[in-house]
């Protein structure tokens, strides 16, 4: 056997183990890569699982804790009036019938006397309830009720203090399931007297809870402080049982034990319970001030059932693979080392792409709305990019009150305009944390991206700085598209046509103002919207964006609309360019403050109008030191005169207004009430006789008996078509 002839079976026997210990290898690789994913995969869908079960239940008892504060905050601030009420039972009901009016989340009410507090009527509680569109006026004081034995009544005036009753139905008073929260009342020798009560229907919890969706399989429960069940998804807990009764008939095991403690303790947390061979992860928290807690229960499966999945398919494929590759390696050995290496390649870079996309888009902001604890902006964003990344940006942030953002632009597409972008970003972040003029923010990205600009990319931006007390808007453009501002039209926002950045170091920019009112709107956007084209080459056009930007309420809906409207128009089109909007809806300023000492609002003639007078009333009161009692005095007071208008001024059917103003001088306070509706002279009303039995009154009559009673002095004029009423007190 000649040399040649050793040296080709030599090569073939030595690829051929090189190819066997290449599968071993590769399996060994595959299988630990696929067992490290897993892993990682599994705590991060764990960790996935555990925020958004703490922010639903976070959110949620928010939205409790909402409804149970404004209830007790109602309660506790009508004790005075309760208290003062003593004296004229027969008005009692009018402070339940105001507490329930005022506040939409208070199905009923009622100021139960303590038995034999009046001598003539051993028992008296006038209750107020919804009953359909009007409010129900109705009697507690029956034997069938029986109120000195209820729970809502008893135990305030045993603890002396608020008291959150277990939830109940409500037979023969607000027919419903509810509870109650009851303070007691004291005269004014210090004797307990009373219970004030505002009953919450258990509808709204039930909506609260049942919109908790984090998962297909996963319930939402809430306990009363005895452990009853209240609101539970789940058809085999019922609210007749206890969490003790369902822990029993599940089974003794320590995990069940601890969590009931754990919810009985109100502590918040996470345990994982197993039952018939299931793991459930728990998520509790506790409602403060009522004992109650709440929890959401996720099944294993629903949280690591799609990576169970597809694990399996993983090792299918990956048995599949490897079989594959022995049958190529025994006849293709070269061809299988050279195609693997390719294969790996491109993996690498699909691989690195997605990383880069994912880098990038966690770069901007992508939670909305971005600042769920401010009433004063409503914001949405969108990024779409036509390849797997793109040059185009957005960001914001807030800073001392005010709003930061900006919106960009960068020439070409792909990795490098991504690598720009994100450069960008970073700048204007960098800038902006200091800096408050719009003109140096964009000066200064302007100078750093010439200076590292070795490939003549360049980038449109525009960037604004909101004050959001003052509604100011200063910006500067960098060669963008002009923003539309939506005031009472939809029109561009004018500006300066300044170089992009990145062209020449030490650029001028000039920066300009604009003026932003309660419910203005700002739409930015790139090119990539403008010039969408269609199958037939026609772009999207400024006409079509203005079309699009009428008709809606929010920001969310208004990018939907635009973006559905885009996706219709352009049809089977590949998209061509990067698309990138942002909008931000201006909601601050409402109000107005016409100088030092001196206030100013203007109502509408509609009853959900006056609650705005309560934040007006907190402004007077904050700004002159007054105490909270006569801050309420006068809210009650000033609720009072307006309610007149509101109701009365104006024909049925007919718009129009209340102007409310306040003046603090001399030690005074006057407020001036002016509409122009039908001439009416309250001051000549006669005082309510309170005294009188309730059957015998006549309606009307007691609002400006509380005026009269709170207020200095009250002064009626018609001049010039207008009503004016004048109250001064004073402080």
């Amino acid at each position: 056997m000649t040399l040649r002839e050793r040296i080709n079976n030599v090569i073939p026997k030595r690829s051929a183990w090189a190819g066997l210990m290449l599968v071993i290898v590769a399996a060994v690789t595959l299988e630990a890569t696929s067992l490290i994913q897993s892993y990682y995969a599994r705590r991060g869908l764990r960790e996935e699982a555990s925020k958004r079960a703490e922010t639903q239940l976070e959110a949620s008892r928010n939205k409790i804790m909402d409804v149970i504060d404004q209830t007790e905050t109602a309660v506790n601030n009508s004790i005075w009036i309760a208290q003062w009420c003593l004296d004229y039972p027969d008005s009692l009901n009018r402070v339940c019938r105001r507490l329930v009016m005022d506040n939409p989340v208070i199905a009923g009410s009622t100021i139960a006397l303590v038995p034999g507090y009046l001598r003539r009527r051993p028992l008296f509680s006038p209750y107020v309830c919804h009953s359909g569109d009007t409010l129900a006026l109705k009697s507690l004081a029956t034997e069938e009720y029986n109120y000195p034995e209820t729970e809502w009544f008893v135990k305030p005036i045993e603890l002396n203090r608020g008291y959150w009753s277990e939830p109940y139905v409500d037979t023969g008073g607000g027919e419903m399931l509810m509870t109650t929260y009851s303070v007691p009342i004291k005269d004014k020798k210090g004797k307990t007297a009373a219970v004030l009560t505002g009953d919450l229907a258990l509808d709204w919890l039930s909506d609260i809870m049942g919109k908790i969706e984090i998962y297909p399989n996963a319930n939402s429960i809430m306990l009363s402080q005895t452990g009853r069940f209240m609101v539970s998804k789940s058809r085999q807990i019922t609210k007749d049982l206890s969490l003790a009764e369902v822990v029993a008939q599940i089974k003794d095991h320590p995990d069940y034990k601890e969590l009931e403690r754990a919810m009985y303790a109100g502590e918040s947390g996470v345990q994982v319970i197993t039952f018939d061979g299931s793991k459930s992860y728990v998520y509790y928290a506790p409602i403060e001030r009522t004992g109650w807690s709440m929890c959401i229960i996720i099944p294993s499966e629903d949280i690591f059932g799609d990576i169970q999945k597809l694990d399996r398919w993983v090792q299918l494929l990956q048995l599949l693979g490897l079989l594959m590759l022995i049958l190529i390696i025994h006849f293709f050995v070269r061809s299988l080392v050279k195609n693997r290496e390719l294969k790996d390649r491109k993996d690498r870079m699909e691989n690195e792409l997605h990383i880069a996309r994912g880098i990038q888009m966690a770069m901007i902001p992508k939670t909305f709305p971005p600042f769920p604890e401010r009433h004063d902006l409503d914001m949405a964003a969108t990024i779409i990019p036509a390849k797997e990344v793109g040059g185009d940006l957005y960001d914001f942030f807030i800073r001392d009150e005010k709003l930061f953002f900006s919106i960009g632009d960068v020439s070409g597409k792909g990795v490098p305009a991504s690598l720009v972008m994100a450069v960008t970003r970073s700048i204007f972040r960098s800038i902006a944390g200091h800096e408050n003029s719009p003109k140096t923010i964009v000066s200064g990205l302007n100078d750093a991206l010439a200076e590292m600009n070795e490939n003549s990319m360049f980038v449109t931006f525009f960037c604004g700085v909101l004050d959001m007390d003052t509604g100011v808007l200063k910006y500067c453009n960098a060669g963008h598209n002009p923003p539309m501002i939506l005031t009472n039209d939809i029109t561009e926002l004018k500006v300066e046509p300044n170089l992009p950045l990145g062209i020449l170091p030490g650029m001028e920019y000039k920066e300009q103002q604009f003026k932003m009112h309660h419910d203005d709107a700002l739409f930015l956007y790139t090119d990539g919207l403008s010039e969408a084209e269609n199958s037939t080459h026609q772009q999207f056009g400024l006409d079509r964006i203005k079309e699009a930007l009428r008709g809606h309420k929010n920001s969310e809906a208004h990018l939907s609309n635009i973006q559905n409207t885009v996706k219709a128009f352009v049809g089977d089109a590949p998209q061509s360019d990067d698309l990138t909007m942002l909008f931000i809806h201006y909601l601050g300023a409402a109000r107005r403050k016409a100088g030092r000492g001196v206030y100013n609002i203007t109502l509408d003639n509609n009853v959900s109008q006056i609650s705005r007078l309560a934040g007006f009333i907190e402004e007077i009161a904050g700004e002159n030191s007054l105490d909270s009692g006569l801050a309420m005095s006068l809210n009650l007071a000033l609720e009072e005169a307006v309610t007149n208008v509101v109701l009365y001024a104006y024909p049925q059917g007919t718009a129009g207004t209340v102007d409310v103003s306040a003046k603090a001088h001399g030690g005074k306070l006057t407020f001036t009430l002016s509409d122009s509706g039908t001439p009416f002279d309250p001051t000549q009303v006669p005082d309510a006789d309170t005294n009188a039995p309730l059957e015998e009154r006549r309606i009307g009559g007691l609002g400006i008996h509380l005026v009269r009673n709170i207020m200095d002095s009250v002064k009626y004029e018609y001049s010039e078509g207008k009503n004016i009423l004048t109250m001064i007190k004073n402080i």
